[in-house]
């Protein structure tokens, strides 16, 4: 990869994160994951290995879709509560909604079948990438959003993700896919 567009892809990674973290308004918060979903596909399909293109093909495709459902999350909340503030997320359908799009961006349990398939057609420095700083984001939003989210259903999606992760890890051969 060009040393230039590699450089244009991490500072934007750190750009789409740092506007994310730091938001106030949904359309910036979702500004910003859109941003880190587009700097993150060329070092996805850098090398241009079928599974590579696959990898990053269904990462856009997912990543699309959590962000629409934040967005449409958003804006049903704006609709009700007549704010876009992130801390005002008061009304149920959005609350719902916003679990769901964060949870299919973390890749918790029930959306995670996408994120193996995603590492396991990565380079190792991609894939780490992936599974940890991407994952700051999403995180910071269901943070400050925690106080509104269900707390039973946020506790169900934890332990169900730790409990099926070290389950399916046991059956697993692929170091990667275990990582």
């Amino acid at each position: 990869m060009n040393p230039q567009a590699k450089l244009l892809s991490i500072t934007s990674l750190f750009l789409g994160s740092t506007i994310t973290i730091t938001s106030n308004h949904w359309v910036m918060a979702w500004t910003g994951l859109e941003i880190n979903t587009l700097a993150i596909l060329p070092l996805i399909s850098k090398s241009h290995h079928p599974r590579a293109i696959e990898a990053a093909t269904k990462y856009f495709l997912v990543q699309a879709a959590a962000s629409a459902l934040l967005l449409f999350s958003s804006m049903t909340n704006a609709w009700y509560v007549g704010q876009w503030d992130i801390t005002q997320l008061t009304h149920p359908t959005s609350c719902l909604l916003l679990t769901t799009a964060i949870s299919i961006k973390l890749g918790l349990v029930p959306f995670h079948f996408w994120f193996p398939e995603i590492l396991q057609g990565t380079s190792l420095t991609t894939g780490l990438l992936l599974a940890t700083a991407l994952k700051f984001p999403p995180i910071t939003l269901l943070l400050l959003t925690s106080p509104s989210l269900n707390p039973t259903l946020l506790t169900t999606m934890a332990v169900a993700s730790a409990a099926l992760g070290g389950w399916a890890g046991l059956n697993q051969t692929q170091t990667r896919k275990i990582l």
